[in-house]
């Protein structure tokens, strides 16, 4: 038991990386709970509209993530061992790839965003309430796309300034947009003070905005900062943005090798966005309150899982910088470590999701049947909070060593090929009651559990990636 547990200062540092993501990433859940909740003042087709886009946006939201953590990887090895031409590199790379992301998304939306929506609708709900909630979908769909370009800019920024250490700004820029957002949504959605009520547009609208302002900050703050060179003791010293537009050049061999690594990792994050969304179309046949019913169990399971999907980020930096620091027994031990304590973090967190189960979905405008299935939703996620923990921090430990091949068969995969498939069967080829063919399909973590265990723990993943080349 004793080589999974850490000493002060271990805990300490891995604090300092994990805790700004973790406050980041809660006050972004957090305030979109609350979103979520102003939406759901609106009506059930209302907020089934926004559900069904966020489904949309959550795979372009992670195709952005591999789009740069596949870059990312090498960032933290290279800053690992103090290579700091090799972290702009890997920044340029990353704006490139965000920006074929977002192009590619742009086009996809606008030219079939309308049968991605229909996908979701299902033929046993009532046509006029399918009607309502696909103008209202089309909507906020268009007015989203207006701040794909800004979050991915962001996220290309944020990525690398925490693989150098440098994850308070990203969180403070995440504080101040998500006030943002929550302002003006109070003010757009329901109209007050002045403003015009623009309901669930209103809500876009305020998302929008605070995607700009967040990017605003981090690029701001990261040239006023970071772009200078280290000419006196108030400046960091590693100025990894110094010079970086002055052209886009990055080494043949460089973008080669991070290619190879980063295109596993990319596809991997976009076929794992598409099967959540896959399987919550499986769940959707079964009507528009499962729809909305995933929707309020997903909102409040988002704020509690940001304690796991911070550690695995933490992992990612930490094991990163060890291994480009030549350092592998030291991530080998540092990675059960890891493991154990983000597992064990979430063990009170299910217990606090367990009690407000029944409470949380009563905020809403809806209906009873809609809060009952939400309230089991929320139990099953809460029962099945430490499977998703084990199989997340093991992910980051595979991905942190470059084996995005692995990755991708352990993450999307198997959703994919088990997963997926069994969610399909038994919405469609059973009468099972959507609660137990949820907790099923939830519990299929534990095959991956197992799985993660045995590739971590064969150390597949220790491999250092930052020994230069000649192009």
């Amino acid at each position: 038991m004793k080589k999974y547990i850490g000493t002060k200062e271990f805990y300490k540092m891995v604090l300092l990386v994990a805790v700004p993501i973790m406050i980041q990433n809660g006050i972004t859940n957090f305030v979109g709970m609350l979103d979520n909740i102003m939406v759901g003042q609106v009506g059930t087709n209302e907020m089934s509209g926004v559900a069904i886009i966020n489904q949309m946006m959550l795979v372009f939201n992670i195709s952005i993530f591999g789009a740069v953590s596949g870059a990312g990887i090498f960032g933290a090895q290279y800053y690992g061992c103090k290579d700091y031409e090799g972290v702009r590199y890997a920044f340029r790379y990353k704006l490139i790839a965000c920006l074929l992301v977002v192009g590619g998304a742009i086009a996809l939306f606008l030219t079939k965003g309308d049968a991605l929506i229909g996908l979701y609708l299902s033929d046993t709900s009532d046509a006029a309430d399918c009607a309502k909630t696909l103008v209202c979908a089309r909507e906020y769909l268009l007015i989203m796309l207006l701040g794909l370009l800004p979050f991915a800019l962001e996220q290309a920024y944020s990525a690398t300034l925490r693989e150098t250490g440098e994850t308070m700004l990203p969180m403070k820029a995440g504080v101040a947009a998500v006030l943002i957002n929550l302002i003006f949504n109070y003010l757009l959605i329901f109209g007050t003070f002045g403003f015009p009520k623009l309901g669930v547009n209103g809500a876009a609208i305020a998302t929008v905005i605070s995607r700009y302002v967040q990017a605003a900050i981090v690029i701001y703050w990261s040239h006023k900062h970071l772009g200078r060179k280290p000419d006196n003791a108030q400046v960091q010293p590693y100025p990894f943005l110094h010079g970086v537009y002055r052209n886009f050049k990055i080494p043949a061999y460089l973008v080669g090798r991070i290619t190879v690594k980063a295109t596993p990792l990319m596809i991997n994050e976009a076929m794992w966005a598409l099967g959540v969304a896959g399987m919550m179309q499986c769940y959707s046949v079964r009507g528009l309150a499962v729809v909305a019913g995933m929707n309020i169990s997903n909102t409040i399971t988002n704020v509690f899982s940001v304690v796991y999907m911070a550690m695995g980020n933490a992992i990612a930096i930490i094991l990163g910088q060890l291994l480009g620091a030549g350092k592998t027994e030291e991530a080998k031990d540092t990675a059960g470590k890891l493991i154990f304590f983000s597992v064990a973090s979430c063990v009170a967190l299910a217990l606090v999701m367990m009690v407000f189960a029944p409470l949380f979905p009563e905020i809403y405008n809806t209906s009873d049947e809609v809060k009952k299935l939400s309230g089991y939703f929320i139990q099953v996620a809460a029962i099945a909070m430490q499977l998703c923990a084990f199989t997340n921090a093991s992910y980051f430990t595979l991905r942190s060593g470059g084996k995005t091949v692995v990755t991708f068969f352990f993450d999307s995969v198997f959703m994919w090929t088990v997963a997926i498939p069994l969610a399909y069967i038994l919405s469609r080829f059973t009468n099972l009651p959507i609660v137990p063919l949820y907790l099923i399909c939830q519990f299929t973590e534990l095959i991956k559990c197992l799985i993660g265990y045995i590739l971590v723990k064969k150390g597949i993943w220790i491999q250092n990636m930052t020994e230069r080349e000649h192009a």
